[in-house]
């Protein structure tokens, strides 16, 4: 399927991934509806494309009529929203998991006939986390209505705007040591953001990726404890790595999502998420079947945006073979 002049809406176009889908989409040609709760702070995304090729709407997936109004006339759906901690009344099930079924639903009324929806690997109705119990609700709630749509599943993304690297290496800039979650153990396959998006866009060009899960890592799994060292080789620090266990790390989470200044740096609910490895399942539907043959690789990558975060803000100076 070619997308030149297709109209497609994007759920979460603003967000990490979404406005890389956005650009990707914009460079197939096609007509692109950004669907965000706040439309002044997607604007950036219009120098992604033509003039009037990217189009700025309000939506709100916890108010249906919004999301009726925002795939009225498109070709394809896109679904990236998604949070990573519950504040207010952005909370895991009305957004991850009725949320999803809604534009579902939207889409399904309005005569979509394509859509894909941006899940997680790990996303499981019988964890012991809430979010990936409601990545889980949110995919059975797509698949009842639009049993077409493809479904996306990516370990953590990484990316210069991701709250993955990022986060760790502003912990490293301003304590002595990093917390590794009962003892730093946990298996983790970091896929970029660049790739996802070319995943997902790929997904909605071929007919033969409807219905179908793909779940997306990158070329190398890591331990949690091996995430730590690589950041803190990027912005040449030395810490200490100290194993915590992640029941003692819970009340401290707790206080942290209590504070209404900043995003917490850990909660309890991903504490939760580190019990469990988060790779692609053996077998699985990957990269591969979207044709990305070579997935981008963390090392020589995550320097190129984390060196703001050594000491006086460093230079990044690409090193050559």
């Amino acid at each position: 399927m070619s997308l030149r002049n297709q109209l497609v809406t994007v759920f979460g176009g603003s967000g990490f991934i979404g406005r890389y889908v956005v650009q990707k989409l914009a460079q197939q040609g096609a007509r692109v509806r950004v669907a965000i709760r706040r439309p002044d702070e997607g604007l950036f995304l219009k120098p992604m494309g033509a003039v009037g090729q990217i189009d700025i709407v309000q939506a709100n997936i916890r108010m249906p009529m919004s999301v009726q109004q925002a795939v009225q006339g498109a070709d394809a759906v896109i679904n990236c929203v998604g949070i990573l901690y519950e504040r207010g009344a952005q909370k895991f099930p009305a957004v991850q998991a009725r949320g999803a079924e809604v534009i579902a639903l939207c889409a399904r009324e309005a005569g979509v006939k394509k859509m894909v929806h941006v899940s997680a690997i790990g996303a499981d109705a019988d964890s012991g986390s809430d979010y990936a119990k409601s990545k889980a609700a949110g995919e059975a709630g797509v698949r009842r209505q639009m049993p077409q749509a493809a479904i996306i599943r990516p370990s953590v993304v990484f990316g210069p705007e991701d709250d993955f690297f990022n986060r760790f290496a502003a912990m490293a800039a301003m304590t002595p040591a990093l917390p590794l979650v009962d003892g730093g153990e946990t298996k983790l396959q970091p896929v970029y953001v660049g790739d996802v998006a070319t995943a997902i866009v790929a997904a909605l060009m071929d007919d033969a990726a409807a219905g179908q899960i793909y779940e997306l890592g990158g070329p190398k799994v890591y331990s949690m404890k091996e995430i730590m060292q690589l950041t803190l080789a990027a912005i040449h620090k030395k810490r200490l790595l100290l194993p915590v266990p992640g029941a003692l790390l819970k009340p401290l989470a707790f206080a942290l999502e209590l504070q209404p200044l900043f995003a917490p740096p850990i909660t309890r609910d991903q504490i939760e998420l580190l019990k469990a490895d988060n790779v692609v399942s053996e077998g699985a539907k990957g990269l591969k079947d979207l044709g990305i043959e070579q997935p981008t690789p963390v090392e020589g990558l995550i320097e190129t945006y984390l060196y703001r975060y050594r000491r006086g803000g460093g230079k990044f100076e690409p090193r050559f073979s």
